[in-house]
């Protein structure tokens, strides 16, 4: 059974060779977080440590990249105080938003890459939506990403403007809505996929709600011809 440290040797590996980072600088299933201590009466326990897939690092002291799933951004308890660190205590500077499929067939959760330093809080982070090639609906095994398509992206890394793909946040908003990372393209459309668990919830009941009307007139019209 292809496990998913296979998947990310196969193809997350090369393309980070790819773009010039070497063994030394790169760490597998990295923990980069103690578990949380829970005291529960008399009895003490830790949560379970916080992974990332890969960290990369420019200097063995500075942590520069971080990829994380998409459910990451928005969790809370342990990962709202990780997200809090990162503004706090760190330079959280930009949050670059992979399509689905990054990892198709083996799992279709979004993807995201967090670049922060340790030069002190973060003022503002911005946020870069990587789009999925035109005409293309996902990514599959046969078509995987291609580091090419990371072009517009690294031009736009130089020259930082906010347009159809970027916009940037105050880190004092996102202190004050809960560490909450997982930020919408103000100038996109709205992917159900990638709404808070409230507002996902809510939706899906909006839904659920219109649907059962919908067959209570169609029961109405069926008595009626009876």
């Amino acid at each position: 059974m292809i496990t998913e440290a296979d998947t990310c040797r196969k193809y997350v590996l090369p393309k980070l060779y790819a773009a010039g980072w070497n063994d030394d600088q790169i760490s597998e299933q990295k923990t980069f977080t103690d578990g949380r201590i829970i005291v529960a009466g008399s009895k003490v326990y830790r949560r379970p440590q916080k992974r990332a897939d890969y960290l990369l690092r420019y200097r063995s002291s500075l942590m520069l990249a971080v990829v994380v799933p998409n459910g990451t951004l928005f969790g809370d308890g342990v990962c709202a105080r990780i997200k809090e660190e990162l503004l706090k205590e760190f330079k959280l500077h930009t949050i670059v938003r992979l399509p689905n499929g990054v990892f198709s067939p083996y799992t279709s959760i979004p993807t995201n890459i967090l670049f922060f330093d340790r030069s002190g809080p973060t003022k503002e982070v911005w946020y870069y939506e990587h789009p999925l090639p035109e005409g293309r609906k996902n990514y599959t095994k046969t078509q995987p990403i291609q580091f090419d398509e990371f072009a517009p992206c690294l031009s736009w890394w130089k020259n930082r403007e906010e347009n159809d793909r970027a916009w940037k946040v105050d880190a004092d908003e996102l202190l004050a809505g809960g560490c909450n990372l997982d930020g919408k393209n103000p100038r996109g459309k709205e992917d159900i996929a990638h709404l808070p668990p409230e507002q996902l919830v809510a939706s899906i009941l909006q839904k659920e709600q219109r649907i059962a009307e919908i067959m209570v007139e169609i029961q109405k019209l069926l008595e009626k011809k009876t």
